[in-house]
């Protein structure tokens, strides 16, 4: 796709964009989660990502993007994994912009659109949210969009999300909201593209390998 890094960093769990990882908990030692830990370094904001069938229209996974004092990504049942975001049930650490633009371009394929919808908040409502995933715990299959309206629908400002199963559903309780920024990323790599994947996931490994 040509976004800066994507191939740089590339990935290391290879599956297309559905809500339907596992449930059981993980848990990255401590000594991961500050190594990859990554400041924010930016305004608070919220950002929702909603990947789309782009065939019919049908809405497959959620995940929220919480920049606090430092950047995290609830992926709630998502199957998105990287050497460089150590993972606590469902909540990655070291998000940076690199890591973002892997997150995006995993889910982005021919078949498969992803929608972005970005909201400022202040540092307490992020910091609130943080906790609030911190403390959700494993998600289960198909519950993505549940954990995340969940979620957004306790927090000041954000009372307006309906709680629901459904990705598209959710996007449009977020687009309701006041300075919501939408775009949506497109992608002409196959459905089908492991091989290529594959070399950007031992390129990863590499950089891992070197940095210690």
């Amino acid at each position: 796709m040509g976004r800066p890094g994507a191939g740089l960093l590339g990935l290391a769990l290879l599956a297309l964009a559905a809500c339907g990882g596992p449930a059981e908990p993980l848990w990255a030692p401590d000594d991961e989660v500050a190594r990859w830990s990554h400041a924010n370094g930016g305004p608070a904001r919220v950002t929702v990502f909603t990947v789309v069938n782009n065939e019919n229209g049908s809405g497959l996974h959620t995940g929220l993007l919480i920049a606090g004092d430092e950047r995290v990504l609830f992926d709630p049942a998502g199957t998105f994994r990287h050497p460089h975001a150590p993972e606590r049930n469902d909540v990655l650490y070291g998000i940076s912009d690199r890591l973002l633009d892997v997150y995006i371009d995993y889910h982005a394929r021919e078949s498969f659109d992803v929608q972005i919808q970005e909201i400022d908040v202040d540092s307490a409502t992020a910091q609130r949210l943080i906790a609030q995933v911190e403390a959700y715990g494993a998600v289960p299959k198909a519950q993505c969009a549940l954990a995340i309206s969940r979620v957004l629908s306790e927090t000041p400002g954000f009372e307006t999300v309906t709680p629901g199963y459904f990705p598209n559903r959710t996007a449009r309780s977020i687009a309701a909201l006041p300075g919501v920024r939408t775009r949506v990323v497109t992608d002409d790599d196959a459905n089908d593209n492991h091989g290529v994947l594959l070399v950007a996931a031992r390129h990863a490994q590499a950089i891992t390998a070197s940095a210690e």
